[in-house]
């Protein structure tokens, strides 16, 4: 028997996945049900064939993470192989706990948890299947491994999961300008006093990097239209929820139901050991099962939300240099009310006011170093010679004001 699985991926060609514990987590069904969940959520409203799944994104990050350790070893890092076999499994698992839709479930039916808390849940019971073979992945994940370099490999600016999603998106969005050298960002990364650090060698592979970074993001992550639409998900999950703790009979798959007639908190995935097998159940067929049936429900503030997502009928949205004022949104409620023939408090979910902030750089936080020749370090705003550090690492914060088309 070979002694490892072969899996021909679209972006990088054949990943081989060793046996053993490697494989025994590509199988394991929490992994699997990544399968069932979109990397990119609803952005495919804007670029149809953006279908591909946090599975796939996944492996993808481990085979980076498989050429990042293969790299370093031959610059003469010492790895040990139960490091290599950690990491990799860490990476693996890095988005284990992804609900469906990426962040949307973060913001409607569970509040005070997020995503990366309840992936350590699902790593800590996967471990516990294991019988502890999975105890160092968890102190690398978690950082409170000794070497922190493994820990950067799956959590900093330049970890193994952006360089894999950047270039997956890229390819299945088709946005081509977008792409990165991720192979050569990856032959260029060294180890200096336990941190990563880049060779100056590779300097312009990371503008490009950065570069990319902040065209995907407002190209593609926090399109307009995509935004939009998500808002309308996040309304719609909403109102169903409300209707749901109002006693009304709301059609749900059993584990998505739990969600809607529960308040939902961390306390409640601490301490009540059902949260998290009803979550570990759900995946984007949950959502659109019931999207499908909300549709003909008799609320028509739930009835109109699911029509929009089923037809595309997406919400108008305005994206704003400056903050929209209360007037405006207090006239913007009347109008929808009026229109829809509901009161103002429900004709709120027909609308969203959100401040979306992003920075490519941030040089306050963990920041790229650069490795020059002479073997001085320095910060890669120091070292950069095309790029303006000032611009790119500038708090880009754009208003969105969406609403129900009358």
């Amino acid at each position: 028997m070979n002694d490892h699985k072969i899996i021909n991926d679209p972006v990088f060609g054949f990943i081989k996945i060793p046996r053993g514990v490697l494989l025994n987590i590509v199988k394991h069904p929490l992994m699997q049900r990544l399968s069932r969940i979109k990397q990119l959520g609803l952005a495919s409203v804007v670029y149809p064939g953006a279908q591909h799944t946090r599975f796939q994104h996944s492996l993808g990050a481990f085979y980076l993470m498989s050429e990042a350790i293969t790299s370093l070893s031959q610059k003469g890092i010492f790895i040990f192989d139960s490091e290599a076999e950690a990491v990799q499994a860490a990476i693996l698992m890095h988005d284990i706990g992804h609900g469906p839709f990426s962040h949307v479930l973060e913001n409607t039916l569970i509040s005070g948890i997020t995503h990366e808390e309840i992936s350590i849940m699902m790593m800590e019971e996967i471990n516990a299947e294991m019988q502890g073979k999975l105890n160092l992945a968890l102190k690398i994940f978690k950082n409170d491994y000794p070497k922190q370099f493994l820990h950067q490999l799956i959590s900093s600016q330049l970890d193994m999961d952006r360089l894999d999603y950047l270039r997956r998106d890229c390819f299945f969005t088709g946005v081509i300008e977008g792409n990165i050298g991720s192979a050569r960002i990856i032959k260029m990364l060294n180890v200096v006093d336990d941190q990563l650090v880049v060779e100056s060698k590779g300097i312009y592979s990371i503008e490009n990097f950065l570069t990319s970074r902040r065209l995907m993001y407002w190209q593609v992550y926090l399109h307009k239209t995509a935004v939009a639409y998500e808002k309308i998900l996040v309304n719609l999950l909403s109102r169903a929820k409300f209707l749901a703790r109002q006693g009304k009979e709301i059609f749900a798959p059993p584990h998505l139901k739990y969600f809607l007639y529960n308040a939902i908190d961390a306390n409640h995935f601490y301490n009540a050991p059902e949260a998290l097998r009803y979550y570990e159940m759900l995946d984007d067929n949950d959502i659109w099962c019931s999207i499908k049936v909300w549709a003909s429900h008799e609320d028509k503030i739930l009835s109109i939300l699911a029509n929009d997502l089923l037809n595309r009928n997406i919400f108008y949205v305005e994206v704003r240099e400056e903050p929209i004022s209360k007037e405006e949104m207090a006239q913007i409620n009347h109008s929808l009310a009026e229109a829809f023939g509901v009161s103002e408090e429900d004709a709120q979910y027909l609308m969203s006011v959100n401040t979306i902030q992003k920075d490519m750089y941030d040089v306050h936080d963990e920041n790229i170093s650069i490795l020059m020749k002479n073997g001085e370090i320095k910060d890669f705003a120091e070292s950069s010679e095309i790029l303006n550090i000032a611009a790119l690492s500038k708090k880009n914060r754009k208003y969105y004001l969406c609403y129900q088309r009358i």
